[in-house]
């Protein structure tokens, strides 16, 4: 029995199309989204963006500076989009809607792997949650003993919460988060009893508690890198180095003055991508991220 013969051209394409696609052309691909290859085709203008957290008159007093700059520095239109809602955020976000993304370290952590965004400028310092507890609560000597109990704090994906969460490694056994909205509120929360504890970054807690020492510290976590300014695909490397620069230079912490002053008043300083690696798995059981 005479073997059958297939021609030789489409057996090799089709030998080729079980080559695993390169590191390269992947991430290429994953920062492509659908939403945004019209729009990148078309050379249509850059959005800035950054989570909810204000309303439109104060983000926008905030943003807006910095979309003019970054208009002037790219030569194409920058449109800051406000988003009032963590559902429209996380989704257009994830999206790849957003050029300029300001958040923090988690989501640029998990945009740099997704999306292939470059942490561009940071707020200096370290970030750091402490779960605390009132003082004269004696009940409670670490983290463990606080499964199942009410602790006050803001609804994911907030940095702070994601992390208390990622503490407790036995589904059975978590936490009972009861949302409150504000620093101030939920440090109010524990002294007024509503919870046995909550979650703050460390300075606002140093803040609030300075001079009444009625809290006493549970947790404290380990220091991440503060919020960032993130660009994506749409800004060459090239671009992004000289955003990066913009940004840093005079003109560029007068445009970001009032973001800056919202959050301490600190200049931006230069964000590497070995710093933010690896964090977005905070967000690795929340909705729409993985």
């Amino acid at each position: 029995m005479s073997m059958i013969k297939l021609p030789l051209i489409p057996l090799l394409f089709f030998a080729l199309a079980l080559v695993p696609i390169t590191t390269q052309a992947a991430e290429a691909q994953a920062a492509m989204h659908p939403s945004n290859a019209d729009s990148v085709k078309a050379g249509n203008g850059l959005i800035l963006s950054a989570p909810p957290r204000g309303a439109l008159a104060e983000e926008t007093a905030n943003y807006q500076p910095i979309a003019d700059f970054l208009t002037r520095v790219t030569g194409k239109k920058v449109t800051y989009e406000h988003s009032d809602n963590w559902l429209s955020y996380t989704t257009n976000m994830t999206k790849g809607k957003y050029d300029f993304v300001f958040d923090g370290p988690h989501f640029n952590g998990w945009r740099m792997e997704k999306l292939n965004h470059t942490p561009l400028v940071k707020l200096p310092g370290d970030f750091i949650f402490v779960l605390v507890t009132r003082a004269d609560n004696k009940s409670f000597t670490e983290l463990k003993q606080l499964a199942g109990r009410r602790i006050c704090a803001h609804a994911p994906p907030n940095l702070g919460t994601l992390h208390l969460q990622s503490q407790f490694d036995n589904p059975a056994r978590q936490p009972i988060i009861v949302e409150v909205k504000g620093w101030e509120n939920s440090y109010k929360s524990v002294i007024e009893g509503k919870c046995v504890a909550t979650v703050l970054p460390l300075k606002i807690n140093e803040k609030l508690d300075k001079g009444k020492n009625l809290t006493r510290v549970l947790y404290k976590s380990k220091a991440l890198p503060d919020q960032a300014i993130s660009a994506g695909v749409r800004i060459s490397p090239e671009m992004q180095v000289k955003v990066r620069d913009a940004l840093l230079s005079v003109e560029g912490k007068a445009a970001t003055n009032q973001l800056r002053t919202a959050y301490a008043g600190k200049d931006f300083v230069s964000a590497t991508r070995e710093e933010y690696a690896g964090l977005g798995v905070y967000l690795k059981d929340t909705y729409t991220f993985y």
